[in-house]
């Protein structure tokens, strides 16, 4: 994505922020915008794999039984 597509895609948004950070933010010219977007971006991905190890909790408990009773199905193609 070019620079020129990201700013057409990007939204105008209120947030309210410590006061002390903004401040040190702007000394040290960090981009706000972009500092919020990287954590933002962040925390995104961690919830969704939180949410996908939730949503798929069943389907590995089984998947790890089934390893732990039988074994790896092509074990014994392991070169390590």
């Amino acid at each position: 994505m070019t620079k020129h597509e990201r700013i057409a895609t990007r939204k105008a948004t209120n947030l309210s922020l410590d006061v002390d950070l903004v401040a040190d933010a702007k000394e040290l010219g960090i981009n706000l915008s972009r500092a919020c977007e990287d954590a933002l971006r962040r925390e995104i991905g961690l919830e969704r794999g939180r949410r996908w190890k939730k949503d798929n909790a069943a389907g590995i408990a089984a998947s790890n039984a089934y390893v732990e009773k039988h074994g790896l199905p092509l074990e014994k193609y392991r070169q390590f």
